[in-house]
């Protein structure tokens, strides 16, 4: 058994992100062919077998190509997408009302399908998680615990786990203490209390557009308004219009989720978050801030959050495991700043408190350590499949196609031409059992109708590959 030094695991990602950069500065071109496996070990100084390593981490991700007898040849340049999806400046007007109900539905009934290539999901797939660690984590809680999880848990949530998740705070720069945690069923649960922490019925409220689907469900259903602000696909909501909106009517609170958000995937830059911050600060309006991804980023670094920059405690943080560990144990939480006091009332009427072997599990699952290099490996997971679906949309679809380049999450954003009804594609898609999220649900006033989110937190396999050539073969008969 070879024995491994400090620092050797990372040497064939050292040598794979050199290659990767002259991919995309374009010194190595399309066609071209690679060092041998021997020559690049030569050159760099490193075994064959890390030699190899690289050229297979480039090879998983799409950039490269083995041909039989040849060599390695460069198939692929990130730099070279698609144009980006444009724009759409849904209006100023409030709207009372949310339409796409039905559609939203149909959509949801089908999520839980294993028969179905779904790509309309935005959560990682189960192969990507932990589940053997996680069961022992929940043995462990089972025998650890001297009533065996069965008693109530704290209101505010297990000590152990606010403890961990105030540690996690520290990947954005947060100096969170256990006691600013409260735990929740989800991320969505923590975001409908902190709605109705600092809401009414009748209220505005302010989102992105597009926005994740579930949020003007739970908009409607609080009996609020919203009022759509038009959003970059790169860099966020447009803080001029959010200010112009916030000046000519009375908004209640802001819900937004600044790192990949879902469907546009776009990141707000840092000093972006701390202007807005400060925007609202001095108009004196809630942020609930949704980072559900923000864990799921592709570059060295963490986008801060918006809560990183907040001084007067306005921002009510919202996150969970679901998007990164756990979908099914329903761990989240929120910390709500200067709301605490009335958070906390609502979730003690709403639930009294969260499942108690759930918490204790993901508790011990954090504190051994085992989240942090689970995540290390996920991101990179997340970063080839993005990668490769990228690339199979660009060669199935028309070439009049245009994608987003998320730097993090699960979802691409596509627009196809406008001729294209994209719900109508759904239909038409599920005849081959195949799913989509058409862009419709994803707007109350804007016309995504030729829209579609895609997501791609299925590994990359063939059968991924052949739905993708379908769903593409079906919008050529359709354009």
């Amino acid at each position: 058994m070879k024995l491994k030094f400090p620092g050797e695991d990372h040497l064939y990602l050292q040598v794979a992100e050199g290659v990767e950069k002259m991919i995309g500065d374009d010194i190595l071109r399309i066609g071209d062919k690679l060092p041998s496996v021997r020559m690049l070990s030569k050159e760099h100084g490193i075994s064959m077998g890390t030699a190899f390593q690289a050229y297979y981490h480039l090879e998983g991700k799409g950039l490269i190509e083995s041909r039989p007898k040849s060599g390695y040849y460069v198939r692929f340049n990130p730099r070279r997408f698609a144009d980006l999806p444009q724009q759409i400046d849904p209006g100023p007007t409030p709207i009372e009302k949310v339409t796409n109900q039905d559609m939203v539905m149909e959509m949801i009934s089908r999520m839980t399908s294993h028969e179905i290539m779904n790509f309309a999901l935005a959560s990682p797939s189960i192969e990507l998680l932990p589940a053997a660690k996680l069961s022992k984590s929940v043995m462990h809680a089972l025998r650890a615990d001297q009533h065996h999880c069965l008693q109530y848990e704290h209101a505010q949530g297990n000590p152990e786990l606010r403890k961990q998740i105030a540690k996690l705070s520290f990947n954005w720069g947060g100096k969170i203490k256990p006691e600013d945690v409260l735990i929740t069923s989800g991320c969505m649960e923590a975001v409908v209390m902190a709605l109705r922490a600092v809401t009414t019925a009748g209220d505005t409220v302010a989102v992105e557009c597009p926005s994740y689907f579930g949020i003007y469900q739970v908009i409607e259903s609080l009996g609020l308004k919203l009022i759509e602000i038009p959003t970059d696909p790169v860099t966020g909501i447009d803080l001029d219009g959010l200010e112009q909106a916030i000046s000519k009517h009375s908004v209640a609170a802001c819900l937004l989720v600044p790192n990949f958000s879902n469907p546009s995937g776009s990141c707000m830059p840092d000093d972006r978050k701390r202007k807005l911050v400060q925007l609202l600060t001095q108009k004196n309006v809630p942020l609930i801030e949704d980072d559900i991804y923000g864990e799921m980023y592709f570059g060295r670094q963490r986008p801060r959050t918006c809560k990183y920059f907040d001084t007067e405690g306005i921002v009510m943080y919202c996150s969970s495991l679901s998007k990164s560990l756990a979908p099914g144990y329903r761990v989240g939480w929120i910390i709500p700043g200067k709301h605490m006091a009335r958070v906390s009332t609502i979730k003690m009427i709403h639930s009294i408190s969260c499942a108690t072997v759930t918490q204790q599990a993901l508790a011990h699952f954090l504190s051994i350590g085992r989240y942090e290099y689970h995540l290390k490996n996920l991101r990179k997971a997340l970063h080839t499949q993005c990668l490769r679906y990228t690339q199979a949309i660009m060669q199935y679809f028309p070439e009049d196609t245009r994608i987003s380049r998320p730097q993090g999450g699960f979802v691409l954003w596509i627009e196809l031409n406008k001729h294209i009804n994209t719900y109508e594609l759904c239909v038409e898609a599920m005849k081959h059992q195949i799913s989509i999220a058409p862009g419709s649900i994803f707007s109350n006033n804007a016309n995504y109708s030729h829209y579609m989110r895609i997501g791609y937190g299925k590994p990359w396999s063939d059968k991924v590959d052949k739905g993708l050539k379908t769903l593409g073969n079906l919008v050529k008969k359709m354009s």
